[in-house]
């Protein structure tokens, strides 16, 4: 089991949403219903722990007709427009590196002690990442060796989050 250093705010039971904003940042809008309510779930739900926002940029128009190529690209410039001046961004990305819930909440905890203004976690289109995004993370993050669709990982994402901050306030939420 993962040893987690918990910070002093935590312990005291303050008001640690002083601490870096989380984004999660996507390409188009969540289409399914069932998504979407659980998705409004654990957005609500990290609000209590962290100023967390969800950027939706705008779907292309006419993906259809645009090549896989193409696409990346364009979607590409959009997330490199919004991540202009942001530095800690991790792509969710089926190749990225995989923690446990417990490594997760670690990896947060270790993110929020050094002391960052924004973290951005970024979900791509169905095609993954254009070269430029790539170079612009720090890293990528894996939820699974399962392929998830793009608009799933937004709900497993939100969840893990959730939990990640459970684990580190010493809530029942998570069970070895």
């Amino acid at each position: 089991m993962d040893r987690l250093v918990v910070p002093d705010c935590f312990r005291r039971k303050q008001d640690f949403r002083q601490f870096m904003k989380i984004w999660l940042v996507v390409v188009g809008k969540t289409d399914a219903g069932y998504l979407r309510e659980g998705l409004e779930v654990y957005l609500k739900r990290l609000k209590f722990y962290v100023p967390f926002e969800m950027k939706e940029l705008p779907g292309l128009k006419n993906a259809r007709n645009l090549t896989e190529a193409v696409q990346k690209e364009k979607e590409g410039e959009l997330l490199l427009q919004f991540l202009e001046g942001k530095s800690d961004v991790y792509l969710l990305d089926e190749g990225g590196e995989q923690f446990t819930s417990r490594g997760l909440a670690t990896f947060l905890e270790k993110k929020m002690v050094a002391g960052g203004r924004d973290l951005v976690f970024v979900i791509g289109g169905p095609y993954g990442f254009s070269k430029q995004v790539q170079e612009k993370a720090a890293g990528k993050i894996s939820l699974s060796q399962l392929t998830f669709s793009h608009q799933m990982v937004r709900l497993l994402f939100a969840e893990q989050l959730y939990r990640a901050f459970t684990i580190l306030k010493g809530e029942p939420y998570h069970h070895d």
